[in-house]
C-alpha cells in the first residue's frame, strides 16, 4: 500500500511539472493575457524565492503568471536563486568536511602529544649489578650460558632499572629486554639507552613496564646495538 502511495505521489509530481511547463510555454509565446501593470523587481524576487509573505490572491501574482515579460524575469531570478542556493550548500558541505578533517587532525595531534599514562606514573627504581657476571664476553647470544650464580629479580610493576654492566663492557647503546626464553622474539618489555660511566664500569638505565607480567621465571637480556652481542640472565618477576 505504501509503495502504491509513493508511485501516485511521483506520478502527481510529474503531472504538476508538465502542467507548469505547458503554462510557461503559453505565457512566453504570448498566448495569455495579463491585467494591470508589471510589478516591481522586489516583488518578482520575492515570488522567485517562493516567499511565504506573498499571497496567491495578490493580483500582481496573477499578472506575473500570465505576462511574458514578468515570466521571463521570474525564470531568470529563480535560476539565479537556485544557483546561489547550490553554491551555499556546496560551501557548507566543504566547510563541514574541513571541520571534520581538522577535528581528526587535532584529536590525532592531541593523542600523539598527550603523555601516555606510563609517563605520568612514578617508576620504581631498581638496580641490577652484573659487574661480577662470569659470562664470557666473546660468546654470541646463541651459545652464551647465563651465570648459574647470578640471580636477578624485578617486581611486576613499572620499573626504572639501572643495570651495572659486566666489567669491561663496551660503551654505546644497549637494548634491555625481558623475554620468556633466550631469544628477543616477542619481549614482554624492552628499552634502549646509551651507557654512562667510564673505565671498567658502564651503566645503562631503561624503563620497563612489567605491570602485565605474571610472576614467574623469565630472562633479562642485554644487547649491544652496534655488534648485536646479546647476553641472557635468569630473572624472577615477583
Amino acid at each position: 500500500m505504501l509503495m502504491k502511495l509513493r508511485w501516485f505521489s511521483r506520478a502527481e509530481n510529474r503531472l504538476d511539472a508538465w502542467v507548469t511547463r505547458q503554462h510557461q510555454e503559453r505565457v512566453l509565446d504570448g498566448r495569455t493575457a495579463s491585467v494591470g501593470p508589471c510589478p516591481d523587481e522586489t516583488f518578482l524576487e520575492s515570488v522567485a524565492r517562493q516567499s511565504k509573505q506573498i499571497a496567491l490572491s495578490d493580483p500582481r501574482v496573477d499578472h506575473a503568471a500570465n505576462c511574458p515579460v514578468c515570466m521571463r524575469r521570474l525564470l531568470e531570478l529563480r535560476s539565479r536563486h537556485q544557483s546561489r542556493r547550490r553554491r551555499l550548500l556546496f560551501t557548507a558541505a566543504v566547510g563541514c568536511c574541513l571541520l571534520i578533517v581538522a577535528s581528526f587532525v587535532v584529536v590525532g595531534w592531541h593523542g600523539k602529544n598527550t603523555p601516555h599514562p606510563i609517563d605520568n606514573m612514578a617508576a620504581i627504581p631498581e638496580t641490577i649489578d652484573l659487574s661480577n657476571d662470569g659470562t664470557l664476553r666473546g660468546l654470541s647470544s646463541n651459545s652464551a650460558e647465563p651465570s648459574p650464580l647470578l640471580s636477578v629479580s624485578l617486581p611486576a610493576a613499572l620499573v626504572r632499572v639501572k643495570i651495572i654492566l659486566p666489567r669491561y663492557s663496551r660503551p654505546g647503546q644497549y637494548t634491555v629486554a625481558v623475554t620468556r626464553d633466550q631469544t628477543v622474539n616477542d619481549p614482554l618489555a624492552h628499552g634502549v639507552a646509551a651507557t654512562n660511566g667510564g673505565g671498567d664500569r658502564e651503566e645503562v638505565s631503561v624503563d620497563l613496564d612489567l605491570r602485565k607480567s605474571r610472576p614467574g621465571a623469565y630472562f633479562l637480556s642485554t644487547t649491544h646495538v652496534q655488534d648485536q652481542a646479546s647476553y641472557y640472565y635468569p630473572l624472577q618477576i615477583k
